[in-house]
């Protein structure tokens, strides 16, 4: 039977010759790693249920999140992971590695045709080499080291053609935004998408990278790049073998095929608020901006950092403006020594730190403050994602020049004498909230009163901010929910045990963090009814016992908010008991419904 490239990637991973969309199967994974974020919660979960490592050769740590150390609690997580891999045998790609996805790459330990989980979000960067990458919550992680194998539903495959020629100076990062501008944050949601075209076969390794890592703000499961001949003959010099490439049949069956014309994209910047808000960079220059950051998973390759020394060579940082730099890992740093890159920008006037993840993560350089207005080569723009302030994203040759001008521009427009920037104050908003752990029953039915929340694309930047990501103990959690989502900062205070929250679209979008469910699991909320849900938000739901219902629509309901709903989990039925009035959701899987019943994946 024919496959596209993520379902034969799962069927040689499992027991079956073939696989389809909707099919539910036990993947073994080649690699399976847990990062300082997330990886003290693996730990534990192994340890109160007395699991064993399955196999030491393909377990790993990667400390990339926070490699300085520069927050207590982080350093203590570390330390946890790293006592934890020493007492086993356990490699650790340590503080002195840059961030564990680039890293394994390098390594030979991920190349075309293999699976790969972690605790990253962005562990489907491994498309970028026709890999099968995901990021999974603590619980997944936990129950990966010690069976060497999850649970996960095939997911449906589209296929990208991206016709025409590239235009000139057309960066990576600008193609990945044009792709957002085209599908925003939930229209491939939980789908896997195979990118094909004349100029695609060109894209480098670095190129594919970028817009590979940026598939989890559009919602896919994975963007995966069939590996053209660089990319094989890169992946078999690192694994010290030959690789043969996993490639979709032709005569695959895709849930959809979109034609596209790359020549009509255009330099692009994400507005901040949310990656998939991106315009034409024309209607953002001459933005005033407080500083520039030039890194991450998505722009922190060799590639990325020669962008932007060529535009930084000879040039000094706008007055008042800071620049942060950031390779993504030690190797790349390393051969920006080498090559003098790093002279350069000492000598324009930007900070470079250590190789790791920088301003997506809470604790390292990268993150801003309340009014100030950055533009940066990171992936997300959430609200509060990289700091309190505004976040424009775009290419690592527009960061350059930007933060050389003053204001957003390109880099044939630098001007002769830099904007000069003026700074405003800041005010720190403070909050000392908590709230008690309620513990439920296990019931089919519920009832409760509504929390209806008509927004799409809830990220869990929102539901539960990176500042609060060292908390480990659930009890601690409920205070902090929902506190940096716009009209909801007070949830916490005025939510009841037994709270149904209604949502829309793609809710849970973002990071895999497993806090974003579990502060709900402390207020005693219910249940969260959604249109949809980000693929890994699902599973930490799921896995977690943690009730989630998913509706293709709320017509015939005539939901108000603070009405009662009851929701059936085995049959789907959600009746509006002010009104008597019901539509038909889901019904909880075999799976869910087991798990829910078991109290938890464990």
């Amino acid at each position: 039977m024919p496959m596209t490239i993520i379902e034969k990637i799962i069927a040689n991973h499992s027991k079956f010759d073939f696989v389809k969309p909707g099919d539910i199967v036990d993947i073994e994974i080649d690699v399976r790693a847990a990062r300082d974020f997330g990886g003290p919660n693996v730990v534990k979960h192994l340890e109160e249920n007395n699991l064993q490592v399955a196999d030491i050769s393909k377990t790993f740590f990667t400390f990339d999140t926070n490699p300085t150390g520069s927050d207590q609690k982080y350093a203590v997580n570390q330390h946890i992971c790293r006592t934890f891999a020493r007492n086993r045998g356990i490699r650790v790609f340590d503080i002195n590695h840059g961030i564990g996805t680039h890293a394994l790459i390098e390594e030979g330990l991920v190349y075309p045709g293999t699976s790969f989980v972690t605790t990253d979000s962005h562990a489907n960067i491994m498309g970028a080499v026709g890999a099968f990458g995901q990021g999974m919550g603590d619980k997944d992680i936990a129950l990966a080291f010690n069976k060497g194998k999850v649970w996960f539903k095939v997911p449906k495959s589209v296929k990208i053609n991206l016709n025409g020629k590239r235009p000139k100076n057309l960066s990576a990062k600008d193609i990945v935004l044009n792709l957002l501008n085209r599908f925003g944050a939930n229209s491939l949601l939980q789908y896997s998408v195979e990118i094909y075209g004349e100029e695609t076969e060109k894209f480098t390794l670095d190129e594919r990278i970028t817009i590979a890592s940026m598939g989890t703000e559009m919602g896919t499961i994975i963007i995966l790049f069939p590996p053209n001949k660089e990319i094989i003959e890169y992946s078999s010099a690192r694994a010290g073998r030959q690789i043969n490439p996993v490639l979709a049949d032709a005569d695959a069956n895709y849930e959809d095929v979109f034609d596209i014309d790359l020549s009509s994209f255009v330099p692009m910047v994400s507005l901040p608020g949310k990656p998939h808000g991106t315009v034409n960079i024309i209607e953002a220059q001459k933005t005033k901006i407080d500083s520039g950051f030039i890194g991450s998973c998505t722009n922190g390759r060799m590639e990325d950092m020669r962008a932007a020394a060529e535009i930084l060579k000879g040039k000094k940082v706008a007055p008042g403006v800071v620049l942060k730099i950031v390779p993504s890992t030690d190797q790349i740093w390393q051969q920006c020594l080498d090559e003098g890159l790093i002279k350069i920008f000492k000598e324009s006037g930007a900070l470079v730190s250590n190789a790791g993840c920088a301003g997506c993560a809470a604790g390292q350089v990268g993150q801003n403050g309340p009014g100030e207005i950055t533009v940066s080569t990171g992936n997300r723009n959430f609200p509060g994602k990289q700091g309190k302030g505004s976040v424009y994203l775009a290419s690592p040759s527009v960061v350059a020049a930007s933060v050389v001008a003053g204001y957003i521009t390109t880099f044939d427009a630098i001007p002769d004498v830099p904007e000069i920037f003026h700074p405003t104050e800041i005010n720190a908003k403070t909050e000392n909230r908590f709230k008690e752990q309620f513990i439920q029953e296990k019931p089919t039915v519920v009832e409760g009163r509504v929390w209806y929340i008509k927004k799409d694309d809830i990220d869990t930047d929102m539901i539960f901010h990176n500042r609060y990501l060292a908390i480990t103990e659930i009890n601690e959690m409920g205070q902090y929910t929902f506190d940096n989502l716009e009209a909801y900062e007070d949830f916490a205070k005025k939510a009841k045990p037994g709270d149904i929250v209604v949502v829309h679209k793609n809710f849970g979008a973002g990071s895999s963090r497993q806090q974003a469910v579990d502060c709900f699991k402390a207020l005693g909320v219910q249940a969260i009814v959604a249109e949809s849900y980000g693929a890994i938000y699902e599973r930490n739901a799921i896995n977690a016992a943690f009730p989630i219902v998913t509706y293709k629509s709320l017509e015939g309901l005539d939901l108000k908010e603070g009405n009662t709903i009851r929701v059936n989990f085995e049959t789907g039925e959600i009746v509006n008991l002010d009104n008597k009035k019901s539509i038909k959701a889901d019904a909880f899987s075999d799976v869910q419904l087991e798990i829910y019943q078991n109290g938890g994946l464990f």
